[in-house]
């Protein structure tokens, strides 16, 4: 039996048309015999196609009232609806949904990079076309989504935006409250948001719960102890900072680091963390990643951690070679 086509299945002998049509899973008998199958199937797709006026942009204001509102964080909404209003809208807005072509797509595509916008914001305003189409085929306002394959553009892999050690140390010098809230992030891998809502009352058994965070699940981050004796006796809120810009202009002024920012306290403790020897497993708990793989974006051994290491071991790679009645060694690098 050859690959069956898009949309449908087999259950015994008998083939269907498999859809999902107003947000429910629909099949229709297609028979038993394959190539009738094959042809009532091209029909039904050729006739099933929604017929309607409704626009891309209008498709666009359902999908931000729907799909939107209820599946994003509140915080993040507004950017969702401001990519459809300055980008969707212009390029695609006009043309029916349901004629939406992916050669259409491609030229969207295009558009955006002669826009000069970076190539991670190519791909969250690509990333949300296709979460948009797939909605609207949900929602059964189109049989299928028309986004075409290998389109988003692939991001080049970044070091972690980390502090050296004497940069470390330059901030977290820094008076109060600026190195207490440096010494704080770097200690803890704390986002901003999770550092300015943690209040005293949160520590318990030398552990800073955190309640509020992104994932939107409770997580224990464990303190060292040059942190507890100084977080004791503290009451209400522990940082008395809100805006981290301004947080990150003060620490910036004062240590002549141009490109500081609170975030970099986050890498910094993750790629600390590794080279101390603590598992990648554990350092994914710890900062509240949902994916292993954006603890690895994280966290990074420093290449002088790496050298030193591979020296180390390098050394110890010795394997005994026999050749004939000669016995020698030699370094596998």
């Amino acid at each position: 039996m050859p690959k069956l086509p898009k949309n449908m299945v087999r259950r015994g002998k008998v083939f269907y048309l498999r859809q999902v049509i107003n947000g429910r899973l629909m099949r229709v008998s297609l028979g038993t015999d394959y190539e009738e199958a094959r042809r009532r199937l091209r029909s039904l797709k050729t006739s099933g196609v929604p017929e309607t006026t409704l626009t891309v942009a209008q498709a666009a204001e359902r999908w931000l009232e729907s799909h939107v509102a209820t599946n994003r964080r509140e915080e993040d909404r507004p950017l969702a609806a401001q990519r459809v209003r300055d980008y969707l809208v212009p390029h695609l807005g006009h043309l029916l949904l349901h004629r939406l072509t992916r050669e259409q797509i491609r030229s969207y595509r295009l558009w955006l990079d002669e826009t000069g916008l970076s190539a991670q914001s190519v791909r969250h305003l690509l990333s949300d076309l296709r979460c948009m189409l797939n909605w609207c085929a949900d929602a059964g306002l189109i049989s299928a989504s028309s986004f075409p394959r290998r389109i988003l553009p692939k991001i080049q892999e970044r070091p972690p935006d980390r502090l050296t050690d004497d940069e470390l140390a330059a901030v977290c010098d820094l008076e109060d409250p600026y190195g207490f809230i440096c010494r704080l992030l770097a200690s803890t891998g704390l986002r901003w948001g999770e550092a300015v809502r943690a209040q005293a009352s949160d520590i318990q058994c030398g552990v800073l719960v955190v309640h509020q965070t992104k994932s939107g699940k409770v997580r224990r981050v464990p303190l060292p102890d040059e942190l507890q004796a100084e977080l004791r006796g503290r009451v209400g809120r522990l940082v008395p900072l809100i805006n981290a810009q301004g947080f990150a202009d003060r620490v910036r002024s004062r240590t002549g680091l141009a490109g500081f920012h609170a975030h970099q306290l986050r890498h910094t403790f993750a790629c600390r963390w590794l080279e101390a020897g603590g598992s990648l497993a554990a350092l994914q708990e710890i900062l509240g990643h949902a994916s292993i793989v954006t603890t690895q974006r994280y966290g990074r051994l420093g290449e002088a951690h790496v050298q030193a290491e591979a020296s180390r071991i390098q050394g110890r790679l010795v394997t005994p070679v026999v050749t004939g009645r000669l016995h020698r060694t030699r370094n596998l690098v």
